[in-house]
C-alpha cells in the first residue's frame, strides 16, 4: 500500500546522511547520521531529488521507527473535499502520532476501480462525493487501535464531518480498503489515455484548488473527467484528467499541452509546485522555468556548474 508519509515523513525527512560519488570521482562521506549538525550547508539535501544530476548516491543513513503491533484502516464518506480538511484536523486532534495515513479520493476514482478491478467491493451500499482512507498504527494492540479509530469516527459523524464510515475487521479487509485507493492510477490507465499531474499546494487550500481548477477545466474543455486523489496529509494531489466519453484518443492527447498549462498555472496561483514526488526529468525540465524565478533557476544552474562542470551526470535532466 501507499507509504504512510503522514506520520513518518518523506524521503528528505527520513534521510540523516548520504554517501555520494561526485562527478570527478571523489567520494563524499556524509554518513554521520546526526539529527543535529549546524556546521554549514546541509549537503545531503543537494542530492535528494536531484535525479542523479549532481552525483550518484551509494549509501544512506535513514531514520527508523518501531514496527507497530497493529494497523487498522477505515474508509469515511464525505460530502466534499472542504469537509475533508476539517476531518483531517479532527483526526489529528484525537489520534495524534498514531494517524499514519489520510488519503483522499473522489467517487469517480472509486467508480474506475470498481469497473476495472472486478473483485473490488464498494465500501458502502450507496455512493458519496468524496472518500478518505484513514490508517491508524498502534504499538499496543489491534483491539486498542480499532477502538480508537472507531471512537474518532463516531465523534466525526456526530460533528457532521463524516456521513458514514466502515472500519477494517481483518487483514483481508485492511488490504481491500487500501486496494481501492492504490488501484486508482492503474484503473484510470485501463480506462484509456490520461493526462497526469503530480502537484502540491498548501494543505489548507487544497479543496479550493480542486474546486477552482475543476471549474476552469470544465469551461475550457467541456466533458473532461477529473481523477483526483492523493495524500491530503501533506498536500500532495494526483490531479489526473481523462477525456470526455466518446472523444478519440488522438484528439485528447493533442490537448495535453493546453491542459497542462491550465493546471500548472492554477497550481502556481495557489503557491504550489508542479512536481511533488515524481521529479522533473525531461518532461518538466523546460516547464519549470515558467514557475521558478530567474534567481532560483540561476542558483540551480550555479550548483550544477560547480559540482558537474562537464555536464556528465544524467545529462538533459532537471536543467
Amino acid at each position: 500500500c501507499a507509504l504512510p508519509i503522514f506520520r513518518y515523513g518523506n524521503t528528505r525527512e527520513l534521510t540523516l546522511g548520504l554517501e555520494v560519488v561526485l562527478p570527478r570521482g571523489e567520494i563524499w562521506d556524509g554518513l554521520r547520521g546526526l539529527r543535529k549538525d549546524n556546521t554549514g550547508y546541509d549537503m545531503k539535501h543537494l542530492f535528494i531529488g536531484a535525479e542523479g544530476s549532481l552525483g550518484v548516491i551509494t549509501a544512506a543513513v535513514l531514520k527508523l521507527f518501531p514496527l507497530p503491533r497493529a494497523r487498522v484502516t477505515a474508509i469515511a464518506a464525505l460530502k466534499d473535499a472542504q469537509t475533508a480538511l476539517s476531518f483531517l484536523a479532527h483526526a489529528q486532534e484525537r489520534l495524534g502520532s498514531r494517524l499514519t495515513g489520510f488519503e483522499l479520493f473522489s467517487d469517480f476514482c472509486l467508480s474506475l476501480v470498481l469497473k476495472h478491478y472486478p473483485g473490488s467491493v464498494a465500501p458502502f451500499a450507496e455512493r458519496f462525493p468524496q472518500y478518505v482512507l484513514v490508517e491508524l498504527s498502534d504499538l499496543e494492540s489491534e483491539a486498542q487501535a480499532r477502538n480508537s479509530l472507531e471512537a474518532m469516527l463516531g465523534s466525526a459523524i456526530e460533528a457532521g464531518l463524516v456521513i458514514d464510515a466502515v472500519v477494517s475487521q481483518s487483514l483481508a479487509q485492511f488490504k481491500a480498503m487500501w486496494a481501492l485507493r492504490d488501484n486508482v492510477s492503474e484503473a484510470q490507465a485501463h480506462e484509456g489515455p490520461n493526462i497526469k499531474h503530480d502537484v502540491t499546494v498548501p494543505i489548507s487550500r487544497m479543496a479550493e484548488f480542486i474546486a477552482v481548477t475543476d471549474a476552469e477545466l470544465a469551461r475550457a474543455f467541456p466533458g473532461m473527467r477529473n481523477v483526483t486523489f492523493g495524500h491530503l496529509g501533506d498536500g500532495n494531489l494526483h490531479y489526473n484528467v481523462s477525456p470526455p466519453e466518446g472523444v478519440a484518443h488522438a484528439e485528447f492527447v493533442r490537448r495535453t499541452e493546453e491542459v497542462n498549462r491550465l493546471v500548472h498555472d492554477s497550481v502556481a496561483r495557489f503557491n504550489g509546485s508542479i512536481s511533488a514526488e515524481h521529479g522533473l526529468g525531461q518532461y518538466k525540465r523546460d516547464e519549470i522555468t515558467r514557475y521558478k524565478s530567474p534567481v532560483e533557476m540561476e542558483m540551480m544552474r550555479s550548483i550544477k556548474r560547480a559540482l558537474d562542470p562537464l555536464g556528465i551526470m544524467n545529462p538533459g535532466k532537471v536543467l
